[in-house]
């Protein structure tokens, strides 16, 4: 009679890589289903980029200015004719507490669900084996019978240009920036270099954004788009469209920016934010037989495995859609693959974009361009913020709210919305786009009754607007 094959034996069950919102998605449902889970984490508190460098601090950044520019502008505070002014690092004081409060919060979870944590860099010896490194240089040699990477990722940087100078900077240390410029270079106009412009601008910095495409955002709706680019200009940023850089200079006291245009610009200081790429090169991946991309992204299949069978992936490390919202859900359906074998879930098949610019911006579903394109036959109903009462009380007058719904079925395809709040208003659009059959309709927002004043009218508002629309 054959011997009955001997299960080998780890230290732990799971060991997850990195405590941003997709390795803590995978490390709490793993330890909820009873396994034996072990973190690493590279640097000294929990929480990731999304917690120390990224979402968290540039958002509550945002939302500081955002403060700054109603009291400015309320004349209820204004009658002195006395602008307040702030610095950036003076703003970052208060973004550092909400990073602190979010980092103990985050650490609790461990604590609670009895995840043993490891500080260092985690580096592959074989499938079933990591080796971390401590700060001090000693190392610890654990084992597992799986692994999920969460490693997340940091702003792309070119080598030629120096971002160990003072004045240079980029989407992680800008949050470290002490002087108070009177002038920024953003090169870079996607989300991050939005937001950063209308930051900057809010504290009254003269601010140079430098686009490579034809337009801002062009993943987002023409209307939107179109909204934020007059919205910045409006508010005095220079959006330069079509241009790469070719050099960059440095003096003591200032950047320059030489573009392939011939152009060249000076500022105070200078913010390159211009992609990102996956925290892979340390993890000694080739030790397991697993190659990143020239981004330094991963390849997974549909339960974020990898092609090294105990290996999964998820988050920022494996691209699209690069959200923290998003990769936490990831976090928990990588989980259940490993549970299981498999997963049954997935994520949503319209995700709403946040973008925290001032105003905010958030969609979710399809954009004209893209029903027009299909051939769809669509409508459009729109509600402007300055004729809504709250909006009124509010002083949050600039924006609008936008439904595109299917002129025969009335099927809402689209929600667009440009204005303070955006990113919460859209979520009602979405619940009610997630509903199955004769559930999805624009008539939903009609026979409802809102609470008033609210800017969730707007989609009442917005739903009169395109039915009227229809013959």
């Amino acid at each position: 009679m054959a011997a009955k094959q001997k299960t080998p034996s780890y230290h732990y069950d799971a060991i997850v890589i990195g405590t941003g919102p997709g390795g803590e998605g995978v490390a709490m449902q793993l330890a909820k289903a009873g396994k034996k889970v072990a973190v690493v984490e590279r640097y000294e508190a929990v929480g990731g980029g999304c917690t120390h460098w990224g979402t968290i601090p540039s958002k509550a950044l945002r939302h500081s200015v955002s403060r700054l520019i109603e009291y400015n502008s309320s004349p209820l505070f204004a009658d002195n004719h006395l602008s307040r002014s702030l610095t950036f690092s003076e703003i970052m004081r208060h973004a550092s507490g909400v990073v602190n409060s979010q980092t103990r919060l985050r650490s609790s979870f461990y604590d609670r669900n009895r995840v043993t944590l490891f500080h260092g860099e985690a580096s592959f010896i074989d499938a079933h084996t990591l080796q971390i490194t401590r700060e001090d240089g000693s190392k610890d040699i654990v084992t597992a019978g799986q692994f999920a990477l969460a490693t997340g990722s940091r702003p792309y940087t070119p080598k030629d240009i120096d971002f160990n100078h003072p004045r240079v900077y980029n989407s992680d240390t800008i949050l470290s920036l002490k002087h108070d410029p009177k002038s920024i270079i953003i090169y870079g106009a996607g989300v991050i270099g939005s937001e950063y412009a209308s930051i900057f601008r809010g504290l009254g910095v003269k601010v140079d954004l430098v686009n490579m495409r034809d337009r801002l955002l062009s993943f987002l709706d023409t209307e939107i788009s179109d909204a934020l680019s007059y919205h910045l200009w409006n508010n005095g940023v220079l959006i330069r469209h079509n241009e790469t850089y070719a050099s960059v200079e440095t003096t003591d006291d200032s950047v320059i920016l030489n573009l392939e245009s011939g152009k060249r610009m000076r500022a105070d200081c200078l913010l390159f934010a211009n992609g990102r790429t996956g925290n892979t090169d340390t993890l000694k991946l080739e030790n397991i037989g697993l190659k990143a991309d020239s981004r330094g992204q991963l390849k997974v299949n549909d339960n974020y495995q990898t092609d090294v069978d105990n290996v999964y992936a998820v988050g920022d490390v494996i691209g699209y859609p690069s959200l923290a919202s998003a990769a936490y859900n990831q976090g928990r359906f990588a989980a259940e693959a490993m549970l299981a074998g498999k997963t049954h879930a997935s994520l949503v098949a319209d995700i709403p974009s946040g973008i925290y610019t001032i105003p905010e911006i958030s969609s979710v579903g399809k954009t004209e361009q893209e029903l027009t394109a299909a051939k769809v036959p669509y409508e459009v109903g729109r509600a402007q913020f300055k004729h809504l009462a709250r909006a009124q009380i509010a002083s949050t007058q600039t924006g609008s709210l936008k439904i595109l719904f299917h002129r025969e079925t009335k099927e809402i395809l689209g929600i667009h919305c440009f204005g303070e709040r955006a990113s919460e208003i859209v979520h009602i659009g979405q619940a009610i786009m997630q509903q199955k059959g004769e559930g999805n309709t624009i008539d939903y927002f009609v026979n409802t009754t809102f609470n008033y004043p609210t800017m969730a009218e707007a989609y009442r508002v917005a739903a009169i607007n395109g039915l009227n629309r229809i013959f």
